[in-house]
């Protein structure tokens, strides 16, 4: 049988798919599905506007990836003894100036289809979408990477939390309110696993590169930790929407527990190595689970 790496043609569709990382473009779709369950519960739901936020969430995705691929490579922070899933530009499956062009063509499609939101939200968008942009640069690139030291949990947070799930409903409902902000909570802390897994798997190899990520600073046991709690408290902070009057958006997501605590026995017993990247899968599934069942539970009422 074949190594993946022997059937991909440089800069080839194949190449540009890999690079893309469509496993992790779950976390994408975990902030506006909670930002659009928080609008149909508030009786607030426009499906164009939370489509196109979708569509955007999955384009910076997309280019976050690639730029990550494209600067990890220049740093030389992919080693050869690089334990998660093969980089494109480490590979060799897309040349370095391929890749920036293609990060220029996704950059622009998402600046040109997140500004068809100004219609919705106003021109202070914008301001939104640019720090998107520079942020998704800074994370891995500039004289201060952000990611190198340790501020990656906090973005998570920001970007995968608060201006995805408050962007989404905002364009739709032209407001905040307090739900919105715990469902920003709860998709930040939920989408913050995968990075714990990605750091966690990756701690020999970072202390190594000098990426100090919070896994490297605390430890192994603080990251193994962490995993277990980030994913039990945005379960448990899903049972504000009693207060709310939402019951079953406070009970159906307690459901995520048992296989999010399944997926931490597993972490624990790998302990090491490549296998796992088994566990990036399980955690990807699991906040999408969630974030599911969050959404039908807004929508129950």
């Amino acid at each position: 049988m074949k190594d993946i790496k022997d059937t991909v043609k440089k800069n080839s569709a194949k190449a540009w798919l890999l690079a893309a990382r469509p496993k992790t473009l779950t976390g994408a779709v975990v902030p506006i599905l909670i930002g659009t369950g928080l609008a149909i519960a508030d009786g607030k739901f426009n499906w164009l506007p939370a489509l196109i936020c979708c569509l955007f969430a999955f384009l910076m995705q997309i280019a976050s990836n690639l730029i990550n691929d494209l600067f990890d490579f220049l740093k030389g922070t992919d080693r050869e003894d690089r334990l998660g899933p093969e980089r494109a530009c480490a590979q060799g499956w897309i040349s370095p100036s391929a890749m920036k062009i293609g990060i220029i063509i996704v950059v622009s499609l998402a600046c040109a289809l997140g500004s068809t939101l100004l219609l919705y939200g106003g021109w202070w968008l914008i301001m939104v979408g640019m720090v998107c942009v520079i942020f998704a640069f800074l994370y891995t690139t500039g004289p201060y990477p952000l990611s190198y030291h340790g501020w990656g949990d906090i973005l998570v947070l920001l970007f995968f939390g608060f201006v995805p799930v408050c962007g989404t409903y905002y364009v739709q409902a032209l407001t905040i309110t307090p739900s919105v902000i715990v469902g920003s909570l709860i998709s930040g802390l939920a989408i913050d696993t995968l990075l714990v897994v990605n750091n966690y798997r990756d701690r020999e190899a970072d202390a190594l590169s000098g990426k100090k990520t919070v896994v490297v600073r605390f430890g192994e046991p603080f990251g193994r930790y962490l995993y277990l709690f980030l994913g039990m408290i945005a379960c448990w902070l899903c049972l504000y929407f009693v207060f709310e009057g939402h019951l079953w958006a406070a009970l159906l997501p307690q459901f995520y527990l048992a296989s999010h605590f399944k997926t931490w026995q597993r972490l624990v017993k790998i302990h090491k190595g490549k296998e796992l990247n088994v566990i990036l899968g399980e955690t990807s599934r699991n906040m999408l689970i969630l974030a599911m069942l969050l959404f039908i539970g807004l929508s129950l009422g």
